[in-house]
């Protein structure tokens, strides 16, 4: 049987994403910011979403969306001011220095995903970067409005970097709708809540 040992290493790294923070929004002087697999997991949700309203593979969206801030286990999550100073590895070589060690079909599959995503070689990786913007300006519309009046900026990178059509309407409609009107929905049935 083939040694996992180095598999079994990179789970355990991985794992360090359920710790680690988006650093980001402490500059918005959010305490407690989401992890990054936090992020990942709601990024990964609406890669599928978009991918099968713009025509896409949804799970293949999704799958690259998993993968798009492994690298951060190595880096942590340097936030943009930070990157004006810091020269930091290109995430492609990360993946390969992260997957050096592992079972070839394995490492394939990840460096594959990762280039995919980094390249926008595919309508996935396109609906990916765009559920990742998408997830940032959600989160924070939903930070500021649990007072956090400071992020006007994510809001307003996140709608520019959006590519696809989709990605434009949805976030045109979350910024329309509360971070909330979903339970008012739910708890009325499911019918639309009355003004």
């Amino acid at each position: 049987m083939e040694d996992l040992a180095g598999l079994a290493g990179l789970l355990y790294e991985i794992g360090l994403l359920k710790r680690y923070k988006r650093t980001g929004w402490l500059i918005a002087g959010v305490r407690e910011p989401e992890s990054i697999a936090e992020h990942s997991f709601r990024t990964a949700i609406i890669a599928a979403v978009l991918a099968a309203m713009e025509g896409a593979d949804p799970q293949r969206a999704a799958f690259l969306s998993l993968f798009h801030d492994t690298q951060e286990t190595r880096t942590t999550d340097i936030p943009y001011l930070g990157k004006r100073y810091l020269q930091v590895a290109p995430n492609e070589q990360v993946t390969a220095d992260q997957v050096r060690d592992i079972p070839g079909p394995v490492a394939d599959v990840i460096t594959g995903a990762v280039d995919e995503y980094e390249t926008k070689t595919s309508l996935e990786a396109v609906c990916a970067r765009d559920a990742d913007k998408l997830d940032c300006l959600m989160q924070a519309l939903e930070y500021r409005d649990q007072g956090h009046q400071n992020v006007q900026g994510w809001i307003d990178t996140s709608v520019a970097a959006l590519a696809t059509e989709t990605g434009k309407r949805l976030a045109e409609e979350v910024q329309r709708s509360g971070s909330l009107d979903w339970l008012a929905h739910a708890l009325n049935g499911g019918s639309a809540p009355s003004s």
